[in-house]
C-alpha cells in the first residue's frame, strides 16, 4: 500500500527552493488509538451505566448460590466428590470439534487462490470431521445419560 511520504516528497522535491517537509509516521496509528479510545469509553460507560439502570430488587432466591438445580449444602463437601466422566468427555468433544472448525477460517479467507486444490482439501477436511462426528455419535458420546 503506498504511503503519502513518497508522493509528497517527490511533488515538493520539484519545485525549486522549497524543502519537503517532515512527514511522521504517526499519523498512520491515529485511527488505531482513536479506536482503542472508544472502545474504552464504551466499556467504562457501560459498566458505570448497568448499575444505575438495572433493575435493583434482591431477594433471598436471587442472591444464593446457584448449583445446577440441586439444594445447596450449608457446609463444603470434603474433597469434592466423585465427577462424572461425562463432564469431561462432553468438553473434549467441545474442544476437538471447535478447534476443528477453526481451521475452517483461514480457508474462508483464501479461498479463491487456493482454488479447486483449496477445494478438494476442504471437503477431505470437512469429511474427516463428519466421519469423527458419526463415531462418536455412534458410540453413545453425545448422549447425556
Amino acid at each position: 500500500m503506498p504511503t503519502l511520504r513518497p508522493l509528497l516528497t517527490e511533488s515538493l522535491a520539484q519545485a525549486p527552493g522549497v524543502r519537503p517537509p517532515d512527514v511522521s509516521n504517526l499519523g498512520l496509528y491515529l485511527p488505531l488509538v482513536v479506536m482503542f479510545a472508544l472502545a474504552a469509553a464504551f466499556a467504562i460507560f457501560s459498566a458505570l451505566l448497568g448499575p444505575l439502570v438495572g433493575p435493583s430488587r434482591y431477594n433471598r432466591a436471587k442472591l444464593a448460590a446457584y448449583e445446577c438445580g440441586i439444594e445447596p449444602s450449608p457446609q463444603p463437601v470434603v474433597g469434592g466428590g466423585r465427577v462424572p466422566v461425562a463432564y469431561y468427555l462432553t468438553a473434549m468433544l467441545f474442544i476437538l470439534f471447535d478447534i476443528e472448525m477453526v481451521f475452517l477460517y483461514p480457508f474462508a479467507v483464501s479461498a479463491d487462490i487456493l482454488g479447486l486444490f483449496g477445494l478438494v482439501e476442504i471437503f477431505l477436511f470437512i469429511a474427516t470431521v463428519g466421519f469423527a462426528y458419526a463415531y462418536v455419535w455412534r458410540r453413545g458420546g453425545l448422549d447425556w445419560n
